[in-house]
């Protein structure tokens, strides 16, 4: 920290009404001072930039309002706290934002039950997220849309002011709230073509998907043209991105749905629609030329008569996003649900091989910087379009859940956190 010697001395020549001042005594006044705004700072030595030249703490309110839970369970245990404390800046790459809009989505209803908690914890500890005590009181929220308020001091890209989208890893959720920290590589700069109602559709959605099809499924913008891509639960947050990321790159799409659910297919762009509420959907594939890809956001009973419909030893693939590894640790333990999980990926493994060569592969959600950079010029130049069910305000977050928990979505749930 600089000391400006002028200007102490001035300031102590009007407050104390002399200039004569020994070396000792200034030496003194000089330590004091900087003990001060060290005390004073210590909080924010993290901090390389922030909202206001007059300190974070003095222009910002040092509580927020935040939906929390104190164990895990049903709707009832969401708590809206409105003096929850603002997550503080931790790690130099981290980044303080304020949110202005987040979605709801089924894995933030699954995780308020309790879903994955083994793991998650246990990522807790690995990258330092954890206190060392209980993961409670918990915020859940894994995607939004809002504007930076501080940066760490190893933060180059952003600044305060800039207006982000992202989505935070599955160890710090945290967007049903007023402010939230992510690092540099889970936002992105938002769309500017989008609000911040529309930005928060998308993140978690759109880095789920491109995890299963871009990065499993190995499909790219320049080997797509031409590809039949069947995706099961094509009206849900994950099929109608997947819809419009296919059409975009130039692939065939079909789809399943419900009745009610067809307008919103045919918006995303999908080719061939099944209604599996009037049609026999295995039928239906029967009768369809074979398929380069499978997207199967659904599990269930749904590989037992999809594979059939995969190209035979053309290197097809068929990507399950209902992976067990969560649910099998949270019942067996670590050891044993990891034994379980690589037992029944092994015989699905097996059992798709020998139906044709077909790869069984499982994806999840994983932060992704750059596709969300990619994602945000596609949805600039009206690739992709942000498919909006309904928005609920921050203080009726429960009924969102559970409109959310009952499924049968239309596109997304999202939360305006400012209203």
């Amino acid at each position: 920290m600089q000391v400006n010697i002028a200007q102490f001395l001035y300031l102590n020549k009007m407050k104390l009404g002399v200039l004569k001042i020994s070396t000792g005594c200034l030496q003194c006044c000089m330590l004091r001072s900087v003990s001060r705004q060290i005390k004073m700072t210590s909080n924010l030595c993290l901090v390389r930039h922030c909202s206001t030249s007059t300190g974070v703490r003095r222009k910002m309110k040092p509580r927020m309002k935040a939906w929390q839970i104190h164990q895990y369970g049903g709707n009832e245990e969401l708590v809206l706290s409105e003096t929850a404390k603002i997550p503080e800046i931790k790690n130099p790459k981290d980044i303080l934002i304020e949110i202005h809009a987040a979605s709801v989505n089924p894995i933030d209803v699954r995780m308020r039950e309790g879903y994955g908690s083994t793991v998650v914890n246990q990522m807790r500890k690995w990258f330092g997220t954890s206190s060392g005590g209980s993961e409670f009181p918990l915020t859940l929220g894994r995607d939004f849309s809002g504007v930076v308020k501080q940066t760490g001091h190893g933060v180059s890209r952003y600044k305060p002011g800039d207006e982000v989208w992202g989505a935070l890893a599955p160890e710090r959720p945290g967007t049903h709230a007023q402010y939230c920290v992510a690092g540099e590589k889970e936002i992105c700069y938002k769309p500017k073509s989008l609000s911040h109602l529309e930005a928060a559709s998308i993140p978690y959605v759109a880095l789920t998907t491109w995890a299963a099809l871009c990065m499993v499924g190995e499909m790219t913008e320049k080997n797509t043209p031409g590809r039949r891509v069947l995706i099961h639960g094509g009206a849900g947050g994950i099929g109608t991105f997947a819809i419009q990321l296919m059409k975009s790159w130039g692939a065939h799409v079909i789809t399943t749905c419900s009745t009610d659910a067809i307008p919103v297919v045919k918006q995303c762009g999908a080719n061939d629609i099944i209604d599996y509420t009037t049609q026999d959907v295995s039928d239906v594939l029967r009768n369809l030329d074979k398929v380069d890809v499978v997207l199967d956001p659904i599990g269930g009973e749904t590989p037992s008569f999809t594979l059939d419909v995969l190209r035979s030893w053309s290197g097809a693939k068929y990507i399950s996003l209902v992976m067990p590894v969560l649910p099998a640790i949270d019942k067996l333990g670590m050891i044993g649900g990891l034994a379980q999980s690589l037992m029944d990926f092994n015989l699905n493994a097996i059992k798709s091989f020998t139906k044709g060569g077909i790869n069984y592969r499982w994806a999840f959600f994983m932060p992704n910087a750059n596709a969300l950079k990619k994602i945000t010029s596609m949805v600039d130049d009206g690739q992709i379009q942000p498919i909006i069910e309904k928005v609920f305000k921050l203080d009726d977050l429960p009924e969102a859940y559970e409109k959310v928990g009952k499924g049968k979505g239309r596109g997304k749930t999202v939360i305006d956190t400012t209203s």
